[in-house]
This record gives structure tokens, sequence and C-alpha cells, in this order.
């Protein structure tokens, strides 16, 4: 992608032309377990880069995935020069930042030819207005449940919330979506707020332990809910 594509708002297709809804699956940590979720084909696979975590990844590498799934380190805060690091280690092809990240940060990641998600803690409480400074230096955003913890709380935000959404940049919807939630997140996605939502990300509601996925349930949401609405289009 070059900083053309990155600095351009593309306008989002209505809901009946939109392409399907992107998966991504958060928190990856063991390898054949990683090599198992990527054999599903979701569009994504994050690996988190936080040692506070309990999923922070500390393979050496990340094992080979197919090209069509991109891969995307997760960080909350971290030095520049260590993102880099982990970008050219691991041939990354997204960071997600999860942390107080400034305008200024997400410019210097820019020229590394990498999306950026920049990521936020979302309650009733929450501003849209907070976006507005990061329009033109991040590909996409984030909306998490804001909690205890930087991400992976397990539980829902009120996805109603997003009929404030005042920008037209896709964002990832993450935060305790699991199996229970598959008819809530097949409504949401035939609502009016969820227009600009590019992609669903799911982590803990998935997992047997932290960083090991079930693979039966990922599948069972991907065919109930990423196959379901492509057969839709």
């Amino acid at each position: 992608m070059n900083k053309e594509d990155q600095n351009t708002t593309k306008p989002t297709p209505s809901p009946s032309e939109k392409a399907r809804v992107k998966l991504k699956v958060c928190g990856m940590k063991y390898q054949d377990n990683i090599e198992q979720v990527a054999a599903t084909q979701p569009d994504y696979l994050g690996f988190i880069f936080y040692n506070k975590s309990v999923r922070n990844f500390d393979l050496e590498y990340i094992p080979e995935v197919s090209k069509n799934i991109k891969k995307t380190g997760v960080f909350v805060d971290a030095e520049i020069d260590e993102v880099i690091k982990n970008i050219h280690l691991h041939h990354l092809h997204a960071v997600q930042l999860h942390g107080n990240e400034s305008t200024d940060y997400c410019k210097k990641l820019k020229s590394y030819d990498i999306e950026i998600i920049k990521a936020f803690s979302v309650d009733y409480n929450f501003n849209f207005d907070d976006l507005k400074p990061y329009e033109t230096v991040c590909n996409y955003y984030l909306f998490d449940t804001k909690g205890r913890l930087a991400g992976g709380n397990g539980y829902t935000f009120d996805w109603s919330l997003l009929k404030n959404y005042p920008s037209t940049k896709p964002y990832f919807l993450s935060g305790g979506i699991g199996i229970e939630e598959i008819e809530n997140v097949l409504s949401f996605l035939h609502r009016q707020e969820s227009k600009y939502c590019y992609a669903l990300d799911v982590n803990s509601k998935f997992e047997t332990d932290p960083g090991l996925k079930n693979i039966e349930l990922l599948k069972e949401f991907k065919d109930h809910v990423i196959t379901k609405e492509e057969q839709l289009k």
C-alpha cells in the first residue's frame, strides 16, 4: 500500500453492496495452533507483543501462513523502534496500536508500507471526537470494550453507540465476540451502524487456554457469520 492510498479515505458502499466482513483472530501464541487457525483462512492473524499480556507472543518467528492472511502485530505504548524491529523480523502486514499512541507516532510508522489500525476503548462516555486527529494517520480504527485490561476483557460494549460514528473510515469491531454472539453479530451487520464495519476481531471467547484457540468454534463462527454474509451479497 502506498502513501497516497493510506491518506485517502474511500467512500464506503451501502450495506447491500459492501464486501463481506473480514475476520481477524487475535492473541495467537502457539505454533501448532497458529497453523491450525491459519488453515481456517481468516483474513488477519493477531500477535500480541506486550509482556503484560498472558497472550504475549514469544516464539522466535511467526510460522509461515498463507499470503492471503495479514500478520498483525499488536502493541501497547511500545517504543517505536521495537515496533519497527518486529515489523521487519516477522514480516508484519499490519500493526494494531492499542495504547495512547500519538498521531506523530502513527505518522512515523506510515513509511513502512504497512496497515495501521488504531484501537480505541469504548464505553458510554466515549467521545467520538477523539478520532478526528487520527483520520489521516491510520488505515482503520478498532473499537474494543473499555475495561481493566488494554484489550481482551471478554465482554462486548453496546454496539448501538456506533450510531454516533462520525467518520467514513472502515473499522474493526472487537470485544467479547463469541459463539453466543452470533445472532447479535448478524443483526448488527444488517443495521445502519455497521455501514463502515470492515472486520470482526475475535479472541478470548474462542480459547481453551489463553492464546490457544478452539478450531471447531472458529469454524462454526466463520460458517455462520462470515460465509453466510458472503452468500447473501
